[in-house]
């Protein structure tokens, strides 16, 4: 008997589409069952994201304990996204990428200037993106925890070292995440010039949601 083909969602389809611009944060409730695609439209780009529960923030994402449940040092198809209460927030539904980090963090001013110099700390980055959308839901700079790379190259040596390197994602590679529950979900379109994150050159992405499906 014949595989059943899997069902892509149409981009037509979508209840909400919005290109966000290079280095912008963004943000939206992504109510359970919806379905959030991010479009890495040029390639190389770097998306860091945070998640929070909606109607109790002090619920959020937790870097340590999705790689503990998995068993993996990266997040990729599959991946369960769990909270620091130990509750599935969402789920990896789709990766035509392949690699996704959540050990680096995300860029700040006071990072970027221990690790590039000086002159890069009035660079605008992530923790900065994170904190003027976060401030929208009542949240501010405690609320800011370990954070997903979407499409970030991050390999771990067996050490424990690891080094943000060139990324592998093509032009037109896409991630999807379902929620599991009613989630804030915050994107930062990484700003970062200084690491080949971004390959030295940050672009937009495009985000698409979808509905759950009707059976």
């Amino acid at each position: 008997m014949p595989e059943k083909p899997v069902l892509r969602p149409d981009p037509a389809d979508a209840v909400y589409s919005h290109d966000v611009p290079a280095e912008r944060p963004w943000s939206r409730l992504l109510k359970r069952g919806q379905t959030l695609r991010i479009v890495d439209i040029e390639g190389q780009q770097a998306v860091d994201a945070l998640l929070y529960r909606a109607d109790d923030p002090a619920e959020r994402y937790s870097a340590q304990d999705t790689l503990r449940v998995q068993g993996s040092a990266y997040v990729g198809l599959g991946t369960r996204l769990v909270s620091n209460r130990g509750k599935v927030m969402a789920r990896v539904t789709a990766d035509s990428c392949g690699r996704h980090d959540t050990s680096a963090g995300c860029c700040s001013c006071e990072s970027n200037a221990v690790r590039f110099g000086e002159a890069a700390r009035y660079q605008h980055a992530c923790r900065e993106n994170f904190l003027l959308e976060l401030s929208k839901y009542g949240l501010a700079k405690r609320d800011v925890v370990a954070n997903l790379n979407f499409f970030m190259n991050v390999p771990i040596e067996p050490s424990g070292d690891f080094t943000v390197i060139d990324g592998i994602s093509a032009p037109g590679n896409h991630v999807d995440v379902t929620a599991e529950m009613d989630v804030i979900f915050v994107l930062s379109n990484c700003p970062q010039i200084n690491n080949p994150c971004n390959g030295f050159n940050p672009t937009p992405v495009r985000v698409h949601i979808w509905d759950p499906p009707v059976v």
